[in-house]
């Protein structure tokens, strides 16, 4: 019974907590702390530091800890899933509609203005990410960063991951206080 607790306790908020993880905080407080009473406020509010600390998704880092505390390693399964199975579930749905619908005019005409629109808004990020770099680090470091990660993206072709772990390594050298 307490996996059926864990499942619904996670997947009642991810349902409900439109605006994703920050969103859902105050239902998951409400699920856990009051509803079934698996933690005091104190310890919720330690388990969200924790989790707000860690890269990721906080209400999958929160799910799977107090999942874990509560029915161990499957309980952290059965917490993490039922947080993404409303997400995991409504893609599927759309993705099958617009699979069924791929040639229609209205759906292609539909992701026809999707495609700038996504493009002006990682235009605005790139451009938010860069303003950031320059106050925080200064114009040379940024600058360095940028014209080496264009050129071994684009002429050298390497893996993105190894040139994000080349920054991280560049700014724990270079820039660590």
């Amino acid at each position: 019974m307490i996996y059926v607790e864990l499942f619904l306790a996670f997947f009642i908020p991810g349902i409900v907590g439109y605006g994703g993880g920050p969103a859902s905080i105050p239902l998951i407080q409400h699920e856990v702390v009051e509803r079934y009473r698996w933690m005091t406020v104190e310890q919720f509010s330690e388990v969200l530091a924790i989790g707000n600390a860690l890269p990721g998704p906080i209400a999958t880092k929160m799910a799977g800890y107090i999942g874990y505390e509560v029915g161990g390693i499957f309980g952290a399964f059965i917490g993490v899933f039922a947080t993404v199975a409303p997400s995991l579930f409504l893609m599927i749905v759309l993705l099958g509609l617009l699979y069924t619908f791929k040639d229609s005019p209205k759906v292609k005409k539909m992701t026809a203005y999707i495609r700038p629109t996504i493009a002006v808004l990682l235009g605005v990020l790139t451009y938010q990410f860069l303003e950031t770099a320059y106050v925080e680090t200064g114009i040379w470091h940024t600058f360095f960063l940028l014209v080496a990660s264009f050129l071994l993206l684009q002429k050298w072709k390497v893996h993105p991951s190894f040139v994000i772990l080349g920054g991280i390594c560049y700014g724990a050298f270079f820039l660590g206080s």
